[in-house]
């Protein structure tokens, strides 16, 4: 792994983990799926024009459209949304939390679905993210969390890890900036139809929901999407989901800062048994190094 994909992935990391804090801010003062839904439209007429600019086409592969339609529903309207809705009543650092365990869903399905060898250290690391998810939604559960809200996250994360198994074939082929404001056209489209029938566009306007849907629209929205997929042509799927392991410290740490959400001492042991779990299992799907003999 090179400097390049090194900084691409911190930098993924950071945005991915920062959505959750301006997401939070956003429906504080917005319905929830009509926000998205706008966020989505604006972020993908913004990709797709940019790569309209850059020769990039929407002639895609069939494989590419299924990868960019699941992406879109999976990931967009399915995670996003019920994530969005949730976050109406449970705090940023929560949902953070909970999609941080996304990559861990990933390596259980790959085992007790597929088939996938999985080494000691994928089992205890699995083991691990088990015991730190188990310590987090104690203290949470028994603080007085909403479970609607809590069982909202847990649907969307199931959603975020079908999305992620299917963005190989999504972004294979080139067109990667195509793609990627396609699959939010895709989200919106989809997430407009209830935002139109439950909700009623009653919008507080004032600075903080501004930024923070800007910020949302360009960074989490469409830098962070393309920097993933740029990351996982650069160095596969594997290697680049290791990032993941610090989306629970960078999630639950933004959310400290900026909204000041309170963090007990079991959601700290929580979040490093969780992060340490994701990278167990990360490393455990690496191929083994070959030391290379020189001639003789």
């Amino acid at each position: 792994m090179d400097i390049k994909a090194i900084v691409m992935g911190l930098a993924f990391a950071f945005m991915w983990s920062s959505a959750f804090t301006s997401a939070r801010v956003i429906v504080e003062y917005a319905p929830p799926l009509s926000a998205l839904a706008l966020r989505f439209l604006i972020s993908g007429l913004i990709g797709v024009g940019i790569a309209w600019l850059l020769g990039q086409s929407a002639r895609l592969s069939r494989r590419q459209w299924t990868g960019v339609v699941i992406f879109g529903l999976c990931q967009n309207a399915l995670y996003l949304g019920l994530n969005f809705v949730a976050m109406q009543t449970i705090p940023a650092s929560l949902a953070a939390i909970i999609a941080s365990t996304m990559p861990l869903l990933v390596a259980l399905v790959g085992w007790v679905i597929f088939g996938t060898k999985v080494r000691p250290m994928g089992i205890a690391g699995l083991t691990a993210g088990v015991v730190g998810v188990v310590l987090i939604m104690g203290a949470r559960i028994s603080g007085g969390v909403d479970l609607f809200g809590l069982i909202l996250c847990m649907i969307g994360v199931i959603s975020l890890t079908i999305a992620t198994l299917a963005v190989m074939g999504a972004s294979s082929g080139g067109n990667v900036l195509m793609i990627v404001g396609l699959q939010m056209l895709v989200g919106a489209a989809l997430l407009a139809v209830p935002a139109l029938a439950l909700e009623t566009f009653v919008v507080t306007w004032n600075w903080q929901l501004i930024v923070a849907f800007a910020y949302t629209v360009l960074v989490p929205g469409l830098a962070a999407t393309l920097v993933w997929f740029l990351l996982v042509g650069r160095i596969g799927a594997v290697k680049a989901s290791t990032f993941h392991f610090l989306n629970p410290f960078l999630g639950v740490a933004v959310a400290a800062i900026l909204l000041g959400e309170s963090i007990g001492p079991l959601d700290v042991l929580g979040v490093v048994i969780i992060a340490l779990g994701i990278l167990a299992v990360q490393l455990s799907r690496q191929p083994p190094i070959t030391p290379r003999v020189p001639p003789v």
